[in-house]
């Protein structure tokens, strides 16, 4: 992995830098607490790239979806960052502490709070996957992402964990089905995005009313390229950048809870906001605030509690008008 280009250090010193506001987090019991890991690293540029999952398709929730690592708290002592890593290591085999040199994750910064449609408090964990030195593998190579990716691109991989010399995705195929990464910066941008160094990626947008507020659905369309499945092995899929159909068929889904992490992230890192239109709010504490005040959130969850339709309906005809954002207000926060 080269070293940081100016942006990207810019980025992490920012995300180093970043403080997160007061949290209902550490209000949820138990049954309502879960994080992610959002693990950057540098490519063969020093441009930053971020890990995502494929949950396998037996999974009870999101199942076959694009996700970033991690999950339920254990114990109400556990931190967020602790129950990121903790999950990490059960879905991909990235040890929570010990990695072999040159490998060092740095915690950089937890964001606030989202919620799940499972009525969860999600608490995304920043982390930044260091090198100290150059890597050598012996054992076949994990390519994250790309057709072009080099071998400094790739954690390397063989199948019994990790070895002294590379950090190896040992993916437990009971809940993850892929690992790949993308470039970071991507999740700030609107366009299809194709070079010779990169695959595209499309972005489609829309407004929706969920939980009673307008509320932005992000979808973005990653092409499953050299992807690291369960299997140990590497997932070529054909490309048709003329026929956007194609592009869709052939790609993996980033949306929902996931894309709005990674861009509220990507806002924080770079200093910017994205090309398209977005809630202004970083995370979504307000929202599950709205829910603790009114009582959802304050009890242990219950088998298939989720914010349903009729749920939501309710909640958007008890909300009044100061609390959903006209669109003129919208575009003047943007």
């Amino acid at each position: 992995m080269a070293p940081l280009t100016q942006a990207s250090a810019a980025a992490i010193a920012r995300l180093r830098a970043y403080r997160c506001p007061p949290s209902i987090y550490s209000s949820l019991p138990l049954s309502r607490r879960a994080a992610v890991l959002l693990l950057l690293f540098a490519d063969r540029h020093g441009n930053l790239r971020v890990l995502l999952t494929l949950r396998a398709s037996n999974m009870p929730s999101y199942a076959g979806q694009v996700s970033l690592p991690g999950g339920k708290a254990d114990t109400l002592t556990e931190t967020p960052f602790e129950t990121a890593r903790r999950e990490t290591f059960e879905e991909i085999g990235l040890p929570a502490d010990h990695l072999p040199a040159p490998f060092r994750v740095e915690h950089l910064c937890e964001l606030p709070s989202h919620l799940a449609i499972t009525e969860l408090g999600v608490r995304p964990c920043v982390a930044f996957l260091h090198t100290d030195g150059p890597t050598r593998s012996k054992g076949p190579s994990f390519t994250p992402s790309s057709p072009s990716s080099s071998d400094d691109e790739r954690l390397e991989t063989t199948s019994n964990g990790v070895t002294g010399e590379s950090l190896i995705p040992n993916l437990n195929p009971t809940e993850v089905a892929a690992v790949f990464s993308c470039p970071f910066h991507r999740f700030l941008s609107s366009l299809v995005e194709h070079t010779q160094a990169e695959s595209p990626i499309k972005y489609r947008g829309q407004w929706n009313n969920w939980n009673g507020v307008e509320w932005r659905m992000h979808n973005f369309f990653i092409p499953k390229f050299n992807v690291n499945t369960a299997k140990g092995k590497n997932q070529e899929m054909s490309y048709a950048p003329s026929h956007e159909s194609s592009i869709e068929e052939y790609s993996y889904k980033v949306w929902g809870l996931t894309a709005r992490i990674l861009i509220d992230s990507a806002r924080v890192a770079y200093n910017e906001d994205p090309e398209f239109e977005i809630n202004h709010e970083i995370g979504e504490e307000s929202m599950l605030k709205r829910l603790w005040d009114r009582g959802r959130l304050k009890f242990e969850r219950r088998q298939g509690d989720e914010m349903t339709r009729e749920a939501i309906e309710i909640e958007k005809n008890d909300v009044t008008e100061s609390t959903t954002p006209n669109r003129e207000q919208k575009e003047n926060k943007l």
